[in-house]
Order: structure tokens, then sequence, then C-alpha cells
């Protein structure tokens, strides 16, 4: 029996072929996941664990290179009946008599106190950072100023290269690597070299989706994160992502400023709201990352998104056989105006509730 259970994440924002990933997620027996709203995610899980979100829980963070530790105490409860993912796993750990391992006898909060403590005796004395109590009251505690040569760092090799090797076989900077090139694989050399993407403005399949689309990380918005905020809707077109067009282009196709346009090619279409410019180049199209999926018919591969998800336009293939990283860039597609009735956009709309 194949059980997912996602915690963290919505992989309906970030995987590319959506319609693809669709299709896969119907092989499980049951896919369980923890979501604070209404998305994709959680409409297309068998169930749903109301889960609280970072203002309702206790924590504390960090991020590369911060000159600043920074608590994070809830600001309120979790809503109704919503719980932390700590409480759920220590729910689901007892129900499976693992209650103690999970939890070594520590309520969350005081998980909190040990990993700061745990932080805290790492950085040594040289940090100096205040007991919990002090730091919990305080919000912030100042960390120690970064000071170089840092190991792995180019300024570190060229002061001192036997000290501060890169982590390269030779510990230099290599230009032809021995052991890519021994892969033998014919998208990746052992060297930097061109390789033709299966999908740009100089591929056959351009002739008949002549604009390459660029998704790019939204200004409203971080990743699909609160989509459903009055930030984020304020930018929208009629409901839909806006989706950037030369002028060029836009009259080729009788696209006017703030028409609704259908962005599609064989994978996939989708609604979007027009914007005219010159920031972008001629043939090239931007459609931001993150409006949450909207598809008219859920379990038809290719159903037309309402919304504007670019993610319903991109191929699931990876950059080379060694990176497997997303081509979400390299993605040939087209445009027309959308002449028919204007679906709703539900993408924010929760399912019925049977009580």
């Amino acid at each position: 029996m194949r059980k997912p259970h996602w915690c963290g994440g919505n992989p309906f924002h970030h995987h590319q072929d959506l319609h693809r990933l669709a299709r896969a997620w119907q092989t499980p027996d049951t896919v369980v996941v923890h979501e604070a709203w209404w998305n994709t995610n959680a409409k297309f899980a068998d169930i749903v664990l109301p889960v609280a979100t970072s203002l309702e829980r206790d924590d504390f963070a960090a991020g590369f290179s911060d000159p600043h530790l920074t608590a994070m105490p809830k600001v309120r409860e979790p809503e109704g009946e919503s719980r932390t993912d700590h409480q759920i796993f220590a729910a689901l750990a007892c129900r499976l008599g693992y209650q103690r391992e999970f939890t070594q006898d520590r309520s969350e909060f005081e998980w909190v106190r040990h990993l700061y403590e745990q932080t805290r005796a790492g950085l040594g004395d040289e940090a100096a950072l205040p007991g919990f109590d002090d730091f919990w009251r305080e919000t912030t505690a100042e960390l120690p100023a970064l000071r170089g040569p840092f190991p792995g760092s180019f300024e570190a090799l060229r002061a001192d290269p036997r000290q501060f090797p890169l982590t390269t076989p030779s510990g230099r900077i290599e230009i032809f690597s021995e052991e890519i090139d021994s892969f033998g694989y014919d998208d990746c050399a052992g060297h930097p070299a061109w390789f033709e993407p299966v999908e740009w403005l100089g591929a056959e399949a351009s002739s008949r989706f002549p604009l390459h689309m660029i998704s790019n990380q939204p200004a409203s918005r971080l990743h699909s994160q609160y989509d459903n905020g009055g930030h984020s809707l304020a930018s929208k077109i009629r409901g839909r992502e806006p989706v950037t067009i030369h002028p060029q282009d836009a009259a080729a196709r009788g696209i006017q400023e703030g028409m609704i346009v259908r962005v599609h090619n064989d994978r996939g279409s989708c609604l979007a709201g027009a914007v005219l410019s010159d920031d972008v180049m001629p043939g090239v199209i931007q459609l931001s990352t993150g409006a949450w999926w909207d598809p008219a018919q859920p379990g038809l591969s290719g159903s037309l998104d309402r919304h504007g998800n670019p993610n319903s336009l991109t191929a699931d293939r990876g950059c080379s056989r060694l990176s497997q990283g997303p081509s979400a860039h390299s993605a040939l597609v087209d445009a027309e105006v959308y002449d028919g009735p204007l679906p709703d956009v539900l993408a924010f709309t929760p399912p019925h509730l049977e009580h």
C-alpha cells in the first residue's frame, strides 16, 4: 500500500508539467498532506490534516549570513481544529506506539528551547548568545560577525590554496572534469559546452509555438505563498495572473492591454491577463510562477488552467542526466485572444464540506 505523507511545500506549485504530476498523483493508494489553505495540494489529497501557520506556532530562525537569530513566538493559537506539525506527528507517533521516541519527553516549546541552546552551545563563547529566556523576551540575538577567508570560498583559495582547497578532485577550479567526462553522457560533457535545448526559439518546434516563455519568481508573493492574499490578488488582471508580451507580438495576434489571453502548447493551456511592454524581447513572454493551479477539469490532462500557472505549460524534463535540474525556462508556447465565456477562477474556493 503506497501512502505518501506530504508535509511542507507544495508540489502543485513548483513541479513542472502539472498535468503529468496529476496523473502520477493517482498512483498512490492514499495521499496525506499537511495544509493551512485549500490550495491545489489540498484539493488533490485524499486526507488533509489542517496545520498551523508560522504565526500560530513557536519557532526561531536565521537565514544564511543573517546577522541575527530571530525569535518567532506565535501571535495566536491555531485556528479551529488545526494543529502544528509537531502536534500532528506526536499524535501519530502516539497511535503507533512511538510517542516517547518521537517527543523524547519534551513539549513542543521545550524543543524550541532545546534547539536554541544547542545552537548557542555550538557557536561557543565567541558568539556569547543570551540564555533562551532573555532571547525569547528580546526576540533577537546578534550573531558573530562573519570573517573570512571561509573554507570553500575563492577568497580562501587565493589566500592559501593548500589550507583551503575546493571540493574538486584537484582542490582547484577545474574547467575540465575527468569524472564527469567518464560518465559518457550525451547531454553533459566534462567541460562547459552548448547543448541545444529541446525547446528554444531556434528549435523546430518554434514553427508551431513561436514564443519562448520565461517563468520568473513573482513580485507579489513568495513563490505561491499567500497568492490568496490582498497584495497578490491586487496584481491580477480580471482574476488572472498577468503575462508580459512585447507589443510587436501582441499586435500580430490582435492582443491589447488588459485582454485575457490563452497561452498554450501541446502540454496544456492557461488563461492570463495581457501586459504589453518592451521589457521583454520580441518572441519572449513572461509569466510568473505561483498562481494556484486551477484546472477546469482536474482529472483531465491538458485541461485549461483558469488562473495562469506556467507549470501547466512547462516540460517535466531535467536539464541533463547529471544535474536533473528543472528546465522550466526552456518552454515554447503561443498566445491568442481568449474569446470564449470567461470562466470563474475557483483556485481559492474551498470544496463543499459534508457535516
